[in-house]
């Protein structure tokens, strides 16, 4: 069991599969204590010793996940996939709970808009945003997409040959494409902050934010 004075910065994650055991592998590498909750015993196993605690229980009864203190943590991830009835009851006994934080993969936009009744605050279809964003690379030149919103991306690219020589306030790109480079990582170095002062040279990387045509459009023109 996770210390209570620690239970408002630690993590609960329920279900323990591919999605569920990733997820609390990276959160326990972050140094966050994270408590794994899993009704398959061969998941708890797999992850015994790999998290700050691991649980074989079923997650639907609130009786269960009372005696684990789930109440008192600040934020809880429910990762169970196919079992879409599991999934919802778990949601919905963590809302009743008052989990201030809660986190629920889905499987479908039906799925989610149920999570979301239910009580989750966030919801989020890996399988479905992974493969928006490989398309997106996949039929552009862009080497990263970030969905930020709805109709709003961060994109990684090439800096424009046309752009080569020039600052970015000599190039006008936010009048005439309608984005913003936020960033800009020179050959060898890291990322920086744009400003209207920033020359642009062959082999930089630039980051450019704005609504996702716009910006798909001028990593396009690359």
């Amino acid at each position: 069991m996770v210390d209570k004075k620690g239970r408002g910065d630690a993590v609960v994650v329920i279900g323990l599969g591919r999605f569920g055991g990733a997820l609390a592998r990276e959160l326990v590498g972050r140094d966050v204590e994270v408590l794994g909750v899993d009704s398959d015993l061969r998941n708890v196993q797999q992850l015994s010793g790999q998290l700050t605690h691991v649980v074989c229980a079923d997650s639907t009864d609130p009786d269960a996940l009372t005696q684990l203190g789930v109440a008192e943590f600040g934020r809880a991830v429910v990762g169970i996939g196919t079992d879409i009835e599991a999934s919802i009851l778990t949601t919905s006994i963590l809302a009743d709970f008052g989990v201030p934080d809660i986190w629920a993969k889905s499987i479908n936009r039906q799925h989610s808009r149920i999570l979301e009744r239910v009580g989750a605050h966030h919801v989020v279809q890996p399988e479905h945003d992974m493969g928006e964003r490989v398309a997106h690379l996949v039929t552009g030149r862009m080497l990263d997409y970030v969905e930020i919103d709805d109709d709003y991306a961060l994109v990684k690219t090439k800096a424009p040959r046309w752009a080569e020589g020039r600052t970015l306030g000599e190039l006008g790109i936010r009048r005439k494409y309608g984005v913003t480079v936020v960033g800009i990582k020179k050959p060898g170095g890291g990322f920086t902050y744009a400003t209207s002062d920033t020359d642009i040279q062959g082999g930089d990387i630039l980051l450019v934010a704005g609504q996702t045509g716009k910006a798909e459009r001028f990593a396009d023109e690359t």
